[in-house]
């Protein structure tokens, strides 16, 4: 064999190759890693200094003390206190579930406490501390304090809670704060007040709350706390402090307040109490009413159970959100709107023999007076009440006429009040019915509208609004609660402004036919005479009722018959004084059935003491309806006589 020579020079040249492609290849890797490190480095440097910066640095929002709600005298009717609270710092703690099994056999831990717990753990940093149970008492707080050592990581502290001293008084109108839910938090995402909540439990809920809600919760501060990689404390770098929230004055005086739900009694209803110059409420009732304190910090299901399942419905805001028929105190407006239309020019009357009639037909429309009240003209016809006259009145003005005119006074639309939630209430038209019901409209319907029957319906605050307008002389000031925002850092206020949001040129003696016929109410002879009895201002009012249930065309209503809660709702409207008002008002109570004897004294009480500073003499409180009758008397002739008690039925 031969054997074969190895070709060096062409064993060096594929070598060499070799080695340039590696050396190619490792100098490549090493561009791509300068390349990346000068990219992570340089180019990227804020985005990676400001991660670093964030694993290191954490801001600790600092909740922010709420502002007050004052009545106008000063009467703190919503403020903020101190209590004991048990926190737990989750990063301190070796066995979290161990140690609040432990706690738990020296301080009651509710299942609604760790739940809680729970929730506020999961939103938190493990280094803030979390509290397991709120509102300890001294002998529970000394008790854990005696411990204290051997339950590190858990320590008591206090913290501010908010606090209605007041409790019922003006809940539906003060409202209350609730903690934070979904719901709130995307309504503060929406509104891009998320960032300020950081670290806030509690938003408002309901009444001045809710809507001031923005003024009363402030500005919330931070630290930059310094963590370790545990995730624990090491110290604070900066602090920014919180701006405390702003306190609101309210236009309503807590006594006034007080007297107006008080002479409720048990009845249930509302009253809705407005200067009619500036469209200040003066009193806010809603009846029945329930402790706000209840809420703040999370109802229990014993006290929800009793307030949602109750018959009475304390929960319902009724002077903005219950519907009721106006009944007779819609009479004023239509007598208005005939005034103004030309229907009705002085000395017109008629002769009321007790029932009303369309043309062509044979169905009666009734009076409530049996037999009529013979000649009525339309001062008398407010005073008395006569429904016949309105019959026909509202039947010449048309319903589009009609509702057009007395939607000045505010009828069928929001009154603009500052809370949430205040609905339309109802100002029926053909156009309405045709949508609604498919149907035409029929002149029937025009008929009872103008005694405040069929298909409107108002809001006490509504009814207390147009009362207000009628008192103005047509102008429309908007309702509002809050006069005042007083800043909490300067102790500046910021007034509120007065607001003209309709007005109708009304013709003056239009106005003064109208306001003696209701003057007349209050006086012998009306159906609320017993209510201006021995006043020493002049009243304007007007009475109603308004069914509940049906009652077929024969047959005659009796109370005594009918479920309680089936019973006609008592209405009542007035303004006073008559030739300067300062109050208008308006009193709804449910299944009360005489607006002159229930709903009607329960006003009396709120205007003496508006307007005379007069406490109520404990005698008087709402009358039965013999006693009602020995008061009232009307004039005949050089002597009087009682009143019959079927005229009391407004």
């Amino acid at each position: 064999m031969r054997a074969e020579l190895k070709n060096y020079q062409h064993e060096q040249y594929y070598f060499k190759l070799r080695l340039g492609v590696a050396a190619f290849i490792v100098l490549g890797l090493f561009g791509l890693l300068a390349f990346r490190f000068f990219y992570l480095q340089i180019k990227q440097y804020n985005h990676y200094q400001t991660l670093a910066e964030n694993n290191r640095i954490s801001l600790v929002p600092i909740v922010p003390n709420r502002g007050l709600i004052l009545d106008k005298n000063g009467v703190v009717l919503a403020h903020n206190f101190f209590v004991y609270t048990l926190e737990i710092t989750p990063s301190k703690v070796a066995d979290l579930e161990a140690t609040i099994a432990t706690i738990s056999q020296l301080v009651e831990i509710s299942a609604l406490d760790r739940k809680r717990f729970n929730k506020l753990h999961e939103e938190s940093h493990n280094f803030e501390s979390v509290p397991i149970r709120t509102h300890l008492n001294e002998v529970e707080a000394a008790k854990f304090a005696v411990n204290h050592y051997r339950f590190p990581g858990v320590e008591i502290k206090s913290r501010l809670f908010r606090h209605y001293p007041l409790g019922k008084l003006g809940a539906h109108m003060v409202g209350y704060i609730g903690r934070i839910n979904d719901k709130d938090l995307a309504n503060l995402d929406k509104e891009g007040d998320l960032s300020n909540y950081k670290g806030s439990d509690h938003i408002g809920k309901s009444g001045v709350e809710q809507f001031y809600e923005r003024y009363l919760h402030g500005t919330t501060g931070f630290q930059q706390v310094e963590i370790d990689a545990d995730g624990r404390a090491v110290r604070v770098l900066s602090s920014t402090a919180p701006a405390p929230g702003d306190n609101i004055i309210l236009s309503i005086d807590s006594k006034l307040q007080e007297i107006a739900e008080t002479a409720f009694g048990e009845h249930r209803g509302a009253l809705v109490a407005i200067n009619p110059k500036t469209g200040e409420v003066l009193s806010y009732v809603s009846q029945p009413t329930f402790d706000p304190n209840l809420f703040v910090d999370g109802i229990d299901v014993e006290n929800w159970k009793s307030l949602n399942d109750s018959l009475d419905k304390p929960l319902i805001n009724r002077p903005i959100r219950g519907i009721y028929p106006p009944g007779s105190t819609f009479k004023p407006f239509v007598a208005m709107a005939g005034l103004e239309n030309g229907k009705r020019t002085p000395p017109f009357s008629i002769h009321d023999t007790g029932y009303f009639t369309l043309p062509n037909s044979v169905h009666k429309y009734r009076d409530w007076k049996p037999g009529g009240h013979g000649m009525v003209d339309m001062q008398r016809a407010i005073t008395i009440s006569c429904d016949t006259f309105f019959y026909g009145l509202a039947l010449e003005l048309g319903i589009d006429k009609l509702a057009a005119f007395v939607s000045h006074f505010g009828f069928g639309k929001k009154t603009g009040i500052d809370i949430q939630g205040e609905i339309d209430g109802l100002l029926p038209t053909p156009e309405w019915k045709m949508r609604r019901y498919k149907q035409p409209w029929y002149q029937g319907e025009t008929v009872i509208a103008g005694i405040g029957q069929g298909y409107t319906l108002v809001t006490p605050l509504q009814l207390a609004q147009a009362t207000a307008i009628l008192a103005n002389k047509g102008v429309a000031m908007k309702p509002h609660l809050a006069t005042q925002i007083q800043k909490a850092i300067t102790g500046e206020s910021q007034l509120i402004p007065t607001v003209i949001q309709d007005k109708i040129d009304l013709n003056p003696d239009n106005l003064e036919i109208v306001k003696r016929g209701m003057i007349d109410v209050t006086l012998p002879g009306g159906t609320a005479a017993s209510v201006g009895a021995n006043a020493t201002y002049a009243i304007a009012a007007k009475t109603g009722t308004a069914q509940v249930i049906g009652i077929k065309q024969n047959e005659k209503y009796n109370a005594n018959s009918i479920n309680e809660r089936h019973r006609d709702h008592a209405l009542f409207i007035a303004y006073a004084p008559a030739d300067d008002p300062k109050i208008a008002l308006a009193v709804i109570v449910e299944n009360g059935q005489h607006g002159g004897s229930t709903a009607g004294p329960i006003a009396r009480k709120v205007m003496d003491y508006y307007l005379l500073g007069k406490l109520p003499a404990a005698e008087i409180t709402p009358g039965t309806l013999k006693e009602v009758t020995k008061a009232l008397t009307k004039p005949s002739g050089n002597h009087t006589e009682p009143v019959p008690e079927e005229e009391l039925h407004d």
